[in-house]
Formats: structure tokens, sequence, C-alpha cells
């Protein structure tokens, strides 16, 4: 029994960085569009908010797995957390939107570096027959701070104000920092051996990610079709508001509660799947997460009042955390971790890409056809997507791909 609560003494520190870090995001998040807003009084601008992250990836994710890779992954995300807090404790001190727009374009760099470190750690730290069991906790740790961050933010904001906020909020980015002082480092980085940051060397990085795609091409077409999928649901929930006030009827507190009870079912999805993650199959796990998910989006599409809604936002948040599991344990056990910087970082770069064209293309569309069939159409795709991808999964040659012990692991052979 001590040895095992010793064994988990490391994943949960890192659940408890990890965690705390999402709780900070989401108070960021609801901070930075008061802020922008009350600066500006444009919805615009608060729109805005949404395509820095993307635009902001399609620039830095072209080298940043090259940076990580070499580097140790656990200082690469205590720098990125520093760097995040440092500049979060700066923006109540921006004077217009020119500096407050610059300081979001490096918090968004910032986190363009920690998601594909993160990954790595995680996949170092982890051992591979308890990654799903951690990854289905993580869930549970983002489901958590998607209620508990935006209440405490809103909180903050009452009881002091929005800089106050902001300037607490850097709090929740040096304490995950902190903790990861007291984690292992798990990597040997031969400092000399580091290679310079040249564009020779990236595009050397970049034949290394194809390579890695040509030989292993199920891996590489599961993942990339999980990116596919997940931006269909990007795009719907990125005409949310407009679809459930404007279409539907809802009003704005409405759409409040819907949002919580939304991150309630995560929660309670997250909560299962923690507890019973050991008895699902990863492969179980995956396509009923998607397919079921799917469902909500479809729900959500034909629905014409609340009450059908929150049946297709509780389906979609409670199933989304067993797919986010399952497909993370899935790439975790497949990508090499030599490799997986660049790989993450190279896939996020095309998920951004396609990301911004198809946001823009879906707002145009909207406006040439109603927002109903526009979304009614979406929700049918992903639905049709995610029985292709079942089918694929669920290839009986393909098994190994899903097994969790070590020996069974297949892919680098």
């Amino acid at each position: 029994m001590i040895n095992s609560l010793s064994g988990w003494k490391h994943p949960a520190l890192l659940l408890c960085s990890i965690g705390i870090s999402n709780i900070g995001n989401f108070i960021y998040l609801v901070a930075i569009n008061i802020i922008v807003y009350q600066l500006t009084g444009s919805a615009a601008a608060v729109a805005g908010l949404w395509v820095i992250g993307p635009l902001t990836n399609i620039i830095t994710k072209v080298w940043t797995g090259s940076f990580i890779d070499y580097r140790s992954k656990r200082k690469v995300m205590m720098v990125t957390y520093i760097i995040r807090a440092a500049f979060i404790a700066m923006i109540p001190l921006a004077t217009n939107m020119v500096v407050l727009y610059g300081i979001l374009v490096i918090l968004s760099m910032a986190n363009a570096f920690f998601t594909p470190s993160s990954m790595t750690y995680v996949t170092i730290l982890i051992p591979r027959e308890k990654r799903k069991r951690f990854n289905s906790m993580r869930s549970f740790a983002s489901s958590g701070a998607f209620i508990i961050g935006p209440s405490v933010g809103g909180s903050m904001i009452l009881l002091t104000s929005i800089e106050t906020t902001l300037w607490l909020n850097a709090l929740f980015f040096i304490i995950p920092a902190i903790l990861l002082v007291f984690l292992p480092e798990k990597e040997n980085i031969d400092k000399a051996a580091i290679p310079r940051l040249t564009v020779s060397q990236v595009i050397h990085d970049f034949t290394v990610v194809r390579a890695f795609m040509s030989k292993h091409t199920y891996v590489s077409a599961i993942y990339f079709g999980f990116i596919i999928i997940m931006i269909f649901s990007f795009a719907m929930d990125a005409q949310e508001v407009v679809f459930t006030q404007q279409v539907v009827g809802l009003s704005e507190f409405d759409y409040s509660l819907l949002i919580s009870i939304t991150g309630i079912g995560s929660v309670t999805g997250a909560v299962l799947l923690s507890i019973f993650s050991n008895k699902l199959s990863l492969r179980y796990m995956i396509i009923v997460g998607l397919v079921m998910m799917t469902i909500g989006y479809v729900i959500y599409a034909f629905s014409w009042s609340f009450s059908s809604i929150v049946i297709g936002f509780v389906i979609l948040g409670f199933f989304n955390v067993f797919l986010n599991a399952g497909i993370m344990t899935f790439y975790q056990n497949n990508v090499p971790v030599e490799v997986m910087g660049r790989v993450t970082s190279i896939y996020q770069l095309m998920q951004s890409a396609i990301q911004v064209i198809f946001i823009l293309a879906i707002g145009i569309v909207a406006d040439v056809v109603s927002l109903r069939l526009t979304i009614v159409t979406l929700s049918l795709v992903m639905l049709l997507a995610a029985f292709v991808f079942t089918f694929a999964v669920l290839k009986p040659n393909k098994r190994h791909f899903y097994q969790e012990e070590e020996e069974s692991n297949a892919i680098a052979k």
C-alpha cells in the first residue's frame, strides 16, 4: 500500500500543477474578456481574442517542437508558467489595445510551448500502464476547472477589481511552477549536444516529423482524423452564443445556466471515468466518447428549446472527457518521446491553420444560408465522420495500437 501511494506521489503533484493552472486559465479568460470590452466597448475586439491563439500557433508551432525536443520538458513547463504569471500581472498596466494585444500574443506563445512539453513530460513521467488512469484524472481536473475557474474569477472581480483579480490570477501559475520543482528530472540533457535553433535545423526537424508520419500512417491518420472532427465542434462552439440566442431564442441567463449545466455533465463524466477507467478498454473509451459526443451536437443542432439543448449539452459534456482521455492515452502510447514535441507542434500547427480557415468559412456560409442549416449540416457531417472513425479504430488488425501493456506496443517495430 505504501509503495502504491509512493508511486502516485509524482503524478499527484503533476495533476495539482496542471489543475491549478487550468483554474488560472479560466479566471484569465473571464477577466480578459471583461477588460478588453471595458477598454474598447467593441464586441469585435472581444471576438478577436478567439483568433489570437490560432494565429500565434501558426507562427510559433513551426519551430516550438525543434526547441522543446532537445531541452528539459519540465523546465520548459516551469518557464512558461512564470512567463504567463508575469505577463498576466502586466495586463492591468497596458495603456492601449496595441500593448494589450502584444501581451496576449506573448501569453499565447507561452501556451504554444507548454502544450507539447506537458504532453511529452506526462509521457516520460507516467508509466504506460498508468497513463489511461492519469489522463482520466486529468480530465476530471480540467472539467472541475471549467466550473471553478469562472466562478472564482467572477467572485474575485465582484469582491475586488478586475486589476486585482489579474494580479491574483498570476499566483495560479506561480504555484504550479513551484510544484514542478519537486518533480524529478527524467531526461539526461547534454547541453553541448543541443543544436542551434536555425532555419536548417527546423527544416531538418520537419523531415523527421514527415518520416514519422509516413512510417506510422495508422497513428497519424487516427490522430489527424480526431483533429478534423474536433474542428467541426470548435466551429459550432464559435457560433454557440449566436445560435442559442438568435436562432433558439434563449436569454443571456439561459445561456449562462446552460454552460454551468454542461460543466456539471463534464465533471460527472470525469468522476465516473476516473473511478472506472481501468475497467474500460482504450478503444471503447475513444469510440463511445466520440459517437455520443457527436450525438449530443446533433441534438443541439436540431433543438428548439432550452430543455432539448440541455440534453444535447449534457451528453456532449459527459462523453467529451472519455474521448479526450482516450485519444491522449493512444497518442502518448504510440508516439516516441524523442520526437513527441516536434510531432505535437506540427499537428497543432495544422490544426490552427485549418481552424482559422474553417471558422472564417463557416461565418461566411452562415451569412449566405441560415445559421440553423449551417449548424445542422456541420453536426451531421461530424456524425458521419465519427462512424468512419469508429470503423478505423475497431479494425481487428489494429488492436495492438490500443494495448496498454508495454510489451504489446508494436508501433516502433
